[in-house]
């Protein structure tokens, strides 16, 4: 039985998002398949400009000899979507989505300009850090989609948008490597302007006006994000759990370059970018994520895809071959993306008011751990090689299929 501090505290807290922080969609019907492909392919496109630089880097650090700037792209990047996620995410709840989302792709496009049009290796750094800032439009699309969608198809709609954003991830380096390599990499920059315009005309022509209604200021959306993460203990647990997963998943193809030029393998750097292509796995799994943690709950999926990341690890661990390789990171990758889509299909229910702050939180702890993964994943590599990267990789990916079933275990 509730006692009369706890019946105050619940009012409170639901009169506080009822007056200061509601969101209407207005009368939106459940979004079509045409309008969920062409979030799916914003999606792609935005997170597209994150990545190009990766298998660029060798030809733009020969642009600019003998400057330090040109080796931190990538750090500045992924730095900008950082930032973006923490700052831009969660003016979702404050300003019309689809005003924001294409003032983003417009500011990402001449982002871009300013990176193709580049004379020096700081001139580009600056330039990668906005274009990660801007690109963090891709978690303004996502929390859109789920808004718009039903209870009962929110996770097989949130999987649709997410194997865009998959897509686009696996594509971009593909592309971006043949483009370099034939045209320079100046050429995958203006190549990547009107393929973001393009994101841009989708989003305003497809996609339904929103509604926020709030009396928060900038600073009290931001201030709020420490209360919605005080408050929701599922936030919290999802957050820790797809961390723990991101860290797995991370740790991996930071060493994996690393661990394939070691015997028994011998191989190089574009060997390692073709394992890549078996990211199409995570792409065919977040649909049917989408649609098992709709039918049959979140948790379970959550879970299986916790255990796929565990025995993927035991197999990359224990089978040193190439096709262990192949099978243990497809597994892992399954395990991975399904049990993101399921989590995201949890905390996109919590508060429908302040979905983009939810998001925000959910992605920058998910980052954390992605990064304290590949750190961690370096230590262990020059600790014990690639036996202390599984050992280490192995006991987070426990930590991670455990603790959902403490947890409910506890509370049954």
């Amino acid at each position: 039985m509730l006692d009369r501090r706890k019946l105050h505290y619940m009012s409170e807290e639901i009169n506080y998002y009822s007056k200061k922080d509601t969101f209407q969609t207005g009368n939106v019907s459940e979004p079509g398949k045409g309008l969920v492909f062409a979030m799916a392919c914003a999606c792609g496109i935005a997170v597209a400009n994150i990545y190009y630089n990766q298998p660029m880097l060798g030809v733009i650090t020969r642009s600019f000899p003998g400057e330090l700037a040109p080796s931190l792209i990538p750090t500045a990047t992924q730095l900008g979507y950082a930032i973006g996620l923490l700052l831009l995410v969660p003016l979702g709840d404050l300003i019309e989505r689809r005003r924001l989302i294409v003032s983003q792709f417009l500011v990402l496009a001449l982002s871009l300009l300013f990176a193709a049009a580049a004379s020096t290796g700081w001139a580009l750094l600056s330039a990668s850090l906005c274009i990660g800032f801007t690109a963090s439009v891709t978690q303004q699309i996502i929390p859109a989609a789920a808004s718009l969608a039903s209870d009962n198809r929110r996770g097989a709609i949130i999987g649709s948008v997410m194997s865009g954003l998959l897509s686009g991830m696996l594509l971009s380096r593909i592309l971006a490597g043949f483009i370099a390599t034939n045209y320079g990499w100046r050429a995958m920059f203006w190549l990547g302007i009107p393929l973001v315009l393009a994101g841009a005309a989708a989003m305003a022509l497809l996609l339904p006006l929103s509604h926020p209604v709030t009396s928060m200021n900038y600073g009290s959306l931001l201030r709020s994000l420490l209360q919605l993460w005080r408050e929701e203990s599922r936030l919290r647990r999802a957050t820790f759990i797809q961390g723990l997963l991101f860290a797995v998943f991370s740790a991996f193809w930071t060493i994996l370059a690393l661990h394939l030029e070691q015997p028994p393998f011998h191989l190089g750097a574009d060997v390692a970018g073709l394992f890549g292509i078996l990211g199409m796995v995570g792409v065919l799994a977040a649909p049917i994520a989408g649609r098992l943690a709709d039918r049959r709950g979140p948790g379970q999926v959550v879970s299986t895809g916790a255990f796929a990341a565990l025995l993927a690890w035991l197999i990359l661990a224990g089978w040193n071959s190439l096709a262990g390789l192949v099978f243990g990171v497809m597994l892992l990758d399954f395990g991975m993306q399904s049990a993101m889509v399921a989590n995201q299909q949890v905390i996109y229910g919590l508060k429908p008011q302040a979905r983009n702050r939810v998001n925000s939180l959910f992605m920058v702890g998910m980052f954390i751990g992605g990064s304290l993964g590949s750190g961690g994943a370096m230590l262990a590599w020059k600790i014990a090689d690639w036996k202390g990267v599984a050992v280490s990789a192995i006991a987070v990916a426990l930590t991670a299929f455990l603790v959902p079933l403490l947890l409910q275990r506890n509370h049954s």
